[in-house]
């Protein structure tokens, strides 16, 4: 395809900024409009499986990846009420099974690093405060207008705006969001503020029956970022941003193992947010516009792959266009690849959920037999996730 053509990406997080960089480095000219008045992510905490970073790995990232992330020594699964630990899943073993380990970071830090790749590429690529609200298309462009009035054209659009996806929302029709039953509690530690017996050495996943409890390091091991997920429908708001109280979070796990009140208590701003799905998209490009991310495939965090499927997406939609002359034909190929994927990923998120929502985990002896026998996510579904090569793949 023509090096000349422009693909315009509505949303600058994540997903959008990996397609941008890798549509970039195949010659197209890239547009990125983001809603938010200045760059940045919110402070939380992000899992990149071998599969994810494999994509950053492409795109020439890696060296700076290793300098702000953490590389757990493994990942550990625990009882909620007891402490009882499972045998724990090494990191040395998935890098050598993989070619490269679990890694975790601090969203900022991986957004940042995203946004100087891009930027080193097209300095001007990247637009704020011009949120996609529209678009028009016709066989041969697509005009957008952004909320700031100004209208652009190129030769595709995608979709990279996430949840509530204005993109989205013009191809497909509203669809209504569906509380999921549950909330997540998240917050950052510093390492060194948390007593010495309590600081998490493995990725931790305490496991109970209306809740789990997932722990890991971040930038260079300075953070403990923390995931509380609680079965509960009196909170059914759909935000990261929403400040609870270290009471509420304390009440929400009580019962819970010393080590977790102790973590909770040292929480400065624990913030809470209701856990929503909307469906799974079916289709995903329509003519020169396309989907990508959350806006086509939200899934529940139970997995922690979220942001792996955007990784993914990313690569496999510019190698899609690349591969085809036409742009119609390069997005429906790249919609053909991935759905079947990414649905299944989903499902399997939601089934990672009642996985660590047992009611074996009521009872010490059966907990202890559970632990035993599980773990973080079932070997062939762990193999199936971290095996597969967006680089690879044939499009």
């Amino acid at each position: 395809m023509s090096s000349k053509a422009t693909i315009l990406i509505a949303g600058g997080g994540l997903g959008g900024l990996t397609a941008a960089i890798a549509c970039a480095q195949r010659g197209y000219k890239v547009e990125v409009f983001e809603q938010a008045p200045k760059l940045g992510e919110i402070g939380a905490g992000v899992q990149i499986g071998p599969s994810g970073f494999r994509v950053l790995e492409v795109l020439g990232l890696k060296e700076e990846i290793l300098a702000f992330c953490y590389v757990p020594i493994g990942r550990q699964m625990f009882v909620w009420n007891t402490g009882y630990s499972s045998k724990p899943i090494l990191s040395g073993d998935v890098a050598a099974k993989y070619g490269l380990p679990v890694i975790t970071m601090h969203r900022a830090d991986l957004h940042a690093i995203l946004v100087r790749a891009l930027q080193a590429l097209q300095p001007d690529a990247i637009h704020i405060d011009s949120k996609v609200v529209a678009f028009e298309q016709t066989p041969d462009h697509v005009d957008v207008t952004l909320s700031n009035g100004g209208k652009v054209r190129g030769d595709a659009l995608i979709g990279a705006d996430g949840l509530h996806s204005v993109v989205r929302h013009q191809l497909f029709g509203a669809s209504k969001a569906r509380f999921t039953g549950g909330i997540s509690w998240r917050g950052l530690i510093p390492f060194e503020q948390l007593p010495e017996e309590v600081r998490p050495v493995f990725g931790q996943v305490w496991v109970g029956l209306k809740g789990h409890f997932v722990t890991y390091r971040v930038r260079r091991g300075e953070f403990v970022n923390i995931v509380g997920h609680m079965e509960r429908d009196d909170w059914q708001v759909e935000s990261w941003t929403e400040l609870g109280t270290t009471e509420e979070m304390l009440a929400d796990f009580a019962g819970w193992h010393s080590n977790i009140q102790t973590i909770i208590k040292n929480i400065e701003k624990p913030y809470k947010w209701g856990l929503f799905l909307h469906p799974t998209q079916k289709h995903w490009a329509v003519g020169r516009v396309a989907l990508l991310g959350d806006a086509c495939h939200p899934t529940l965090p139970y997995l922690g792959y979220g942001a792996n499927m955007a990784f993914e997406d990313g690569l496999v939609l510019a190698r899609c266009l690349d591969a085809h002359d036409d742009i119609e034909a390069g997005l429906k190929r790249y919609e053909e690849l991935r759905i079947p994927r990414t649905t299944e990923i989903v499902k399997q998120s939601a089934a990672n959920g009642n996985r660590f929502h047992s009611p074996d985990l009521g009872d010490p002896e059966k907990a202890k037999a559970y632990i035993d026998r599980e773990s973080i996510e079932p070997d062939s579904l762990r193999d199936w996730l971290f095996s597969y090569d967006a680089s690879k793949i044939a499009v």
